[in-house]
């Protein structure tokens, strides 16, 4: 048998026992990264939604002209309704709906009800309230419109004057709420007068044969402190034929067209222009209203003073504030030559009955050739205005 080297044999077993070694250590730090935790961590969960609702629950004295809010944060609104007797209130979402908000005005004194619910990761929520509006100290209301006659037609010129039961302060308010709807649409405007009349007028003649709808939105609209409309008005306004007068002083002739073909020419006396006071006045006059018969006395004077006079006048159709009538006057010596009257426009009976019996209110008569103008606010002298200077009375200029 050879002889064993033992020089080699004691290295190999040091090998051995290293290479068990390092295998040993490599399988336990293996072990040591793959152990697992001993507990779980968690999200926290999303808060639901929070909604806001604005007047808060139990208020008992809002401002009708207030507006209802809800809002949501940590999420999007879904539904939202308002309710009072029965109705609902419109409102508007925003884009990302997260806030909602009513349209016009509330009713007085009413008790609303609010319903609103929003989702969101945190899942849905919903919210309520019940709020009451304030009973006014005063009530607003439309006290008079003109023209309202029932069945009335009026001629193209025609203002349309409002006349309100209390002073208006809240003037721009107040406007806002008016809505004039023509079925043949024209530009127009309001002026305010004073605190109780607001007159409509169109920047050229109302086209004829139609109707117009006036709307006072009145409801819960604050006229001024403590002061709220309680509902609404509407009224329906008949426009005639389009007929126009023209009056020219020189010639001593009336001309009138109807739809644009003359129907009637007459010879006329206007007034004798000794003074002022006798002078017809010249521009666009409105026919404001007739009478039959109608006592006509001299302004100024009693009975005894010089140029006293108290006559009584057939088929009278008032013109303006100052005593201008087309009426009858059996003078026809004087029609068509002579200027007699004391500011009046005579014709001869017969064709004043046929004026009186086919006038509109609001028909335009045009009187031309005298050096006095009609002033703008006297009687319906409305057209003396230019319209750039008529829109300036409006509290939304």
């Amino acid at each position: 048998m050879p002889a064993v080297d033992r020089r080699l044999k004691k290295p190999l077993a040091c090998l051995a026992v290293a290479a068990a070694a390092v295998l040993t250590a490599s399988c336990s730090n293996s072990g040591a990264t793959t152990t697992p935790a001993s507990s779980e961590e968690t999200t926290p969960a999303a808060p639901a939604p929070v909604i806001k609702i604005s007047p808060v629950e139990g208020s008992t004295k809002v401002r009708p002209d207030k507006r209802v809010v809800v809002a949501a944060t940590g999420g999007a609104l879904q539904t939202v309704t308002v309710t009072a007797g029965g109705e609902e209130v419109e409102g508007t979402f925003d884009d990302a709906k997260s806030r909602w908000v009513s349209k016009g005005t509330l009713k007085p004194a009413t008790t609303y009800n609010v319903a609103a619910t929003a989702a969101g990761d945190g899942g849905p929520a919903e919210a309520a309230s019940v709020f009451k509006t304030l009973k006014p100290a005063r009530q607003l209301a439309v006290a008079d419109v003109t023209p309202s006659q029932k069945g009335e037609k009026v001629g193209v010129g025609a203002p349309i004057i409002l006349t309100f039961n209390q002073p208006v302060s809240d003037r721009r308010s107040v406007e806002k709420a008016l809505e004039v709807d023509a079925e043949k649409s024209v530009d127009g405007a309001w002026r305010w007068i004073d605190d109780t009349r607001v007159i409509y007028r169109t920047a050229k003649f109302w086209p004829a044969h139609q109707k117009v709808t006036l709307r006072a939105n009145l409801e819960g609209v604050r006229g001024a402190k403590d002061m709220y409309g309680m509902k609404d008005f509407t009224k329906v306004i008949t426009i005639g034929a389009r007929q126009i007068s023209t009056v020219d002083t020189r010639k001593k002739t009336m001309n009138v067209t109807r739809d644009g073909k003359t129907v009637k020419k007459m010879l006329i006396s206007a007034g004798m222009a000794t003074t002022r006071e006798y002078t017809t006045t010249s521009g666009v006059h409105l026919t404001m209203e007739s009478v039959n018969p109608v006592w006509m006395e001299s302004p100024g004077r009693k009975k005894g003073d010089p140029g006293y006079y108290k006559v009584l006048i057939n088929h009278a159709v008032r013109i303006s504030n100052s005593g201008e009538y087309v009426h009858a006057k059996n003078n026809v010596w004087a029609q068509g030559r002579q200027n007699v009257s004391h500011g009046c426009v005579n014709a001869r009976p017969d064709q004043a009955k046929w004026f009186y019996e086919t006038s509109q209110r609001g028909d335009p008569v045009v009187v031309k050739g005298t050096d006095r103008a009609l002033e703008w606010n006297n009687g319906w002298g409305f057209w003396q205005m230019s319209f750039k200077e008529w829109k300036k009375g409006s509290a939304l200029s």
